[in-house]
């Protein structure tokens, strides 16, 4: 049986249309920082004359926080009945979202939030899909582990899509609703959610945009655990690739494998004429399996987002 979810709302401030942003924001434990990071960023739309909504979802909190955002007023609380991950929080609120657009940030005073307002006229402005703040340093927990790995995972996303990515997995965003609700179903439930959204947009070449951003220090006790996060942030990165780009995967390994296996037959030839290992034609069926699969994996990729594509026609 599905999880309850209690959801309290606001009378309706605005018609869907012309609502323009949901600012969607999980919350676990952040009773002592969350009604100040909601002042800042309803004070920034507001000011910026933005009409806007806030959604918090509360991922089973303990410390009271649900509380003090309800206590707030101005915000439509999402309670979940157990801990289910900020993936899927960010999840239902995106889902329940009534904005043209949605933002995604943490409430942990790391982030820019009162910078909102910046984001929603570059979208507009630039005709983009998504805008994402590019963090210029890194202020998270475990930088000798997280750092390096972001580079690779950078790196390996960037060979994806086939252009550079200046942050892959920021928690900072606005993007449009209508071509987020194709990919929601993809997102896994825990950290690696951002990336995977970062991911979907830019292989299927929905424009992306970056607008640079400081970043500090996050207040509170980060929820990230360094070992368990990191292996399943570099997993779903692979999932992607392989999801959306099969043959970028499993072309270069076939072709490796074609390599070592025509230079082990010509080594065979030359050692013992007339003679060919057995291990040497496993090679060739190794690579020649690897590529079938490869465009196999590419056929049903393919027609997986051909059928997404039809689904979204009026």
């Amino acid at each position: 049986m599905a999880d309850a979810v209690e959801l309290h709302s606001l009378p309706p401030i605005a018609l869907a249309d012309v609502l323009v942003l949901s600012v969607v924001l999980p919350t676990f434990n952040e009773a002592g920082h969350v009604i100040e990071e909601l002042d800042r960023i309803d004070e920034s739309l507001v000011a910026a004359g933005v009409p806007h909504e806030i959604l918090v979802v509360d991922d089973c909190s303990t410390d009271g926080t649900a509380e003090k955002v309800e206590a707030w007023g101005r915000a439509r609380l999402i309670r979940l009945e157990r801990n289910r991950g900020t993936g899927t929080a960010r999840k239902i609120g995106t889902r329940a979202a009534r904005g043209r657009y949605v933002a995604w940030t943490d409430v942990d005073l790391s982030y820019p939030n009162e910078r909102f307002p910046e984001f929603v006229a570059e979208l507009e402005r630039s005709g983009a899909d998504q805008v994402v703040g590019a963090r210029t340093r890194e202020e998270g927990t475990v930088k000798l582990l997280r750092s390096p790995t972001k580079w690779f995972i950078r790196k390996l996303a960037s060979y994806l899509v086939r252009q550079p990515i200046p942050d892959l997995n920021s928690g900072m965003r606005v993007f449009r609703r209508d071509v987020a609700a194709r990919y929601l179903d993809l997102l896994p439930p825990g950290f690696s959610c951002v990336s995977t959204l970062s991911l979907s947009f830019l292989a299927n070449e929905h424009p992306v945009h970056y607008i640079d951003i400081e970043y500090r220090a996050r207040a509170g006790r980060s929820k990230f655990h360094p070992l368990k996060d990191t292996y399943l942030y570099v997993l779903q990165v692979l999932r992607m690739i392989t999801y959306f780009e099969p043959l970028r995967i499993f072309g270069p390994l076939a072709l490796a494998l074609l390599g070592l296996s025509t230079a082990k037959l010509g080594y065979d030839l030359i050692a013992h004429p007339f003679r060919v290992a057995g291990i040497t034609l496993l090679l060739y069926i190794a690579a020649f399996n690897t590529l079938a699969l490869g465009l196999l994996a590419d056929l049903s990729s393919k027609g997986l987002m051909s059928r997404r594509a039809r689904d979204d026609l009026p």
